[in-house]
């Protein structure tokens, strides 16, 4: 994440995706904005939000995360960080979001052959409120209200 791309004014952040070549718009909710806002004091002056921890100015690497995992006793077999977006994606769906308004905050372009070249909406309104309740549904979760509890089979 770069500060560049960030817009604390506007409450979004906005990546330039080179798989898809476009600038993909991502609406922050306010548990979000407080987390960049105090990170701001600390990493701001560089380029990225999150930079190494070696501090050579490089991102934070993918393994830290897997680290991160594994050190919460979740191996990669298990859980990884690209898989907290099939949750997302998931739990979204199930809580009655949207299905373009999900799809378009994955970034990813619609699959209908026919509609794709066609539809550019970006759901922004509908995907700021998402966003928002993804982040309070999420602070539920932390505070133990609604857990759902995953077991492992076999």
């Amino acid at each position: 994440m770069l500060w560049a791309d960030v817009d604390l004014v506007a409450r979004e952040w906005r990546p330039y995706v080179s798989k898809t070549d476009f600038h993909h718009i991502v609406p922050l909710s306010n548990q979000a904005i407080d987390i960049l806002e105090a990170v701001q004091p600390l990493t701001g002056g560089g380029q990225y939000v999150f930079p190494s921890s070696r501090g050579d100015g490089r991102r934070m690497s993918d393994n830290t995360i897997r680290t991160a995992h594994k050190s919460l006793g979740y191996d990669s077999d298990v859980m990884t960080a690209h898989g907290f977006r099939t949750t997302a994606s998931t739990l979204l769906n199930e809580q009655g979001w949207s299905p373009d308004a999900i799809e378009r905050q994955l970034a990813h372009a619609p699959r209908d052959q026919v509609r794709a070249p066609y539809n550019r909406a970006q759901y922004l309104e509908e995907r700021r409120r998402m966003m928002q309740s993804w982040a309070d549904y999420l602070d539920g979760l932390k505070a133990g209200t609604q857990v759902i509890l995953f077991r492992k089979q076999g």
